[in-house]
């Protein structure tokens, strides 16, 4: 049988049914916290637990109100952990602001010319255990320092970028999703995706042979 939808179990929990909320936890429960979990980053990393947990309870406050608005329940969560986390930033003292990027004024993000990644290693494609067992030992510790080298990375960017960068490229939301998701407009949310990309590509050493980052 096919699963029920996202907006099928929310109106159902909000019918009284607390198994469908179940499935709707289960369903978006690792994503969620990943994302909050890298958007807060290291130096916030105490206040994961919070924000995460506030988000499930602003959804089930909501349950009786919510209505799809044309956004998916998924998009909805992460727009509520957004800026659940935007305040406990905040509340930490920490300077965030989701108006404009400094860097968006200006002219395009720099590039060294060239094709980025080209020097590096073929990424294990398929099945995760046969991908890496078909790497060679010298090409796996470079992917493990790689994917390292990514978050790390990902604590350099302003929080708009890094923001839109997560939905985009791991939570997989469409361009659109993500401007919904961050409530700003389309051309806004592609351009801290560009901005993004190129800030990750440089710090981690995209154009170098071999390398990441020395």
């Amino acid at each position: 049988m096919d699963e029920p939808s996202d907006d099928l179990l929310m109106r159902a929990f909000a019918a009284g049914e607390g198994r469908a909320f179940e499935r709707l936890y289960a369903r978006h429960e690792a994503a969620l916290y990943r994302f909050v979990r890298r958007l807060m980053g290291v130096a916030a990393a105490t206040q994961v637990d919070e924000v995460f947990q506030d988000t499930w309870m602003k959804a089930i406050e909501a349950r009786r109100s919510w209505q799809p608005q044309g956004a998916a329940f998924r998009t909805w969560l992460f727009t509520i952990a957004h800026h659940r986390a935007i305040d406990c930033l905040r509340r930490s003292g920490r300077e965030v602001s989701l108006d404009c990027d400094d860097d968006d004024r200006g002219s395009a993000p720099a590039e060294p010319a060239g094709a980025p990644w080209s020097a590096w290693p073929p990424a294990p494609e398929g099945a995760a255990s046969a991908a890496t067992a078909a790497l060679t030992a010298e090409d796996r510790l470079f992917w493990r320092r790689a994917g390292q080298r990514l978050l790390e990375c990902l604590e350099g960017l302003p929080v708009p970028q890094k923001a839109a960068f997560l939905l985009h490229h791991e939570d997989g939301l469409a361009v659109d999703e993500v401007a919904r998701a961050l409530e700003v407009g389309f051309e806004t949310a592609k351009t801290r995706l560009r901005y993004a990309m190129a800030k990750l590509r440089l710090c981690m050493g995209a154009y170098l042979p071999g390398k990441v980052g020395a």
